[in-house]
């Protein structure tokens, strides 16, 4: 009798448990009901579920069910074609224990935002350091074909399948935007509108993160050897190299982004040939994951600040070092653009206030390269050569097609002979498109730098008020500043 009451209990309990052996369709967090698929490509649905479970995804733009069929680990994954449609979207996802519905989704651009603080900076604004324009940005914002989605800062040791935190997708409103990254935003909002389709933008930064920190193990051990098994991921999590690419980036591949905009480069300012290495290596490494080919990658050369000692001059202690690197980067990274901040700076804040105008040069060169935009300048000038001339030195740039343009007075020219010794400089601008610099102190130049130090404010332009970046007409790493 007690065995049959044994026998009893056990089949009950089989029975009540027997839900639990049949684990519901799950889909990762950035694919969700109010999400932007991009528009007119190949995008992929991917979810998990039992193993070998089948499943069936009706979508409102197809005629026909898709039918498919988890693999041995229960991983599933799926190629979708997405049409221009402007109209709200509907995905249903059944299996045995799920029944799915994603609602209010929408075909148009999607663009994926990361890097540091700078990106990070919200619209209305870190305490006691503003975001100018916060208020009636916030107050404009709400917009339906405007999506946002933002991963929160976690770390991971280890490639995450899906973000442990993050803020779902939402309609931009007040109350969202306050809080969305304000470089992303702007971008976002402005694209929306110019091209009158729904925009999504992702947003996944860290403020203070090295640039080691957004890189896969695989790429990275090709540079430096990474071990986390002691490390304490909750500490300094943003400089531990994987940390972030593991929980913030690994996870939201392969949703399909149009491009990826990247503001970044503070925390490594000290060390400027290693980060020629590491952030083209960063951007390939994405590239290759994702799978869709070299999408476009536009980026903030860091701004102007004052770094603790403005006369430091040879020595990575000189952010002119690495925005130097960022501006050579153009040319090592493939589809690639730069957004220059020489004359938006702040002296004592690191996250100066002017995040749209950093939004719109990043703007500027996805409307021209991106969307075709030909008559948007989107390309800073950029010294190219020079010629000894009239005491000092003619210098030519590209980019320059319409000419270059100072407010008022050029400053931040320094010039040298042959001695290495750098001496302030006259500058002027000839024939509306190149610049004469000489100095009286300096009877035969042969080099020339620009705003080459921590803290200083741009004063060089094109005539589309795309200002040059900080540069050298040198390679010299004795080079020294005369004492006045």
């Amino acid at each position: 009798m007690k065995k049959l009451k044994f026998i009893f209990l056990l089949t009950l309990s089989s029975l009540l448990f027997l839900p639990s052996m049949y684990a519901e369709v799950k889909l990762p967090a950035i694919v969700s009901s109010n999400m932007v698929l991009q528009r007119n490509t190949t995008v992929e649905l991917w979810g998990w579920a039992d193993a070998n479970e089948k499943i069936t995804i009706e979508a409102s733009w197809l005629d026909k069910a898709i039918n498919l069929e988890a693999d041995n680990n229960g991983d599933w994954r799926l190629e979708v074609k997405t049409t221009d449609s402007k109209a709200p979207q509907t995905i249903k996802i059944k299996s045995k224990t799920s029944d799915i519905t994603l609602e209010n989704v929408l075909f148009g651009e999607v663009w994926l935002c990361s890097g540091q603080s700078n990106m990070q900076q919200p619209v209305k604004g870190y305490d006691g350091q503003p975001t100018f324009g916060s208020v009636n940005a916030i107050a404009k914002s709400a917009n339906p074909n405007l999506r946002l989605f933002t991963v929160d800062r976690i770390g991971s040791k280890t490639p995450l399948q899906d973000v442990e935190k993050y803020s779902a997708w939402q309609e931009a409103s007040p109350a969202n935007v306050a809080g969305f990254s304000a470089v992303a935003y702007f971008f976002g909002q402005q694209l929306q509108e110019i091209l009158d389709v729904p925009v999504g933008m992702i947003h996944t930064s860290w403020g203070g993160s090295s640039v080691q920190a957004w890189i896969s193990k695989e790429e990275i051990s090709k540079y430096q050897e990474v071990n986390l098994d002691d490390v304490d991921i909750t500490k300094g999590t943003n400089q531990i190299p994987t940390a972030l690419f593991n929980s913030m980036i690994n996870p939201l591949i392969p949703y399909t982004i149009k491009g990826a905009l990247w503001y970044q480069g503070e925390s490594n300012r000290g060390e400027p040939e290693n980060y020629k290495t590491l952030f083209p290596a960063m951007v390939k490494d994405w590239r290759t994951r994702w799978g869709i080919g070299d999408f476009p990658f536009y980026y903030a050369q860091i701004a102007p600040y004052m770094y603790g000692d403005n006369e430091v001059f040879q020595h990575a202690n000189n952010s002119a070092f690495i925005r130097e690197t960022q501006l050579q980067c153009l040319d090592l990274i493939p589809n690639s653009g730069i957004a220059i901040t020489m004359d938006i700076g702040d002296d004592y804040c690191i996250h100066p206030p002017k995040k749209k105008e950093v939004a719109d040069r990043l703007l500027y060169n996805a409307l021209n390269q991106t969307y075709g935009f030909e008559s948007v300048d989107y390309a800073a000038p950029i010294f190219e050569s020079q010629e000894a001339k009239d005491g000092g030195l003619i210098l030519k740039f590209k980019n320059a097609e319409s000419g270059l343009f100072a407010y008022e007075k050029l400053e931040g020219f320094e010039i040298a002979g042959e001695d290495k010794v750098f001496y302030p400089a006259e500058a002027e601008i000839i024939n509306r498109k190149n610049l004469l610099v000489k100095s009286n102190k300096v009877a035969n130049p042969v080099a020339v730098r620009y705003a080459w130090r921590n803290w200083i404010v741009g004063t060089l332009y094109d005539a589309n008020l795309l200002p040059a970046s900080s540069f050298r007409t040198d390679n010299w790493d004795d080079a020294t500043r005369a004492v006045e």
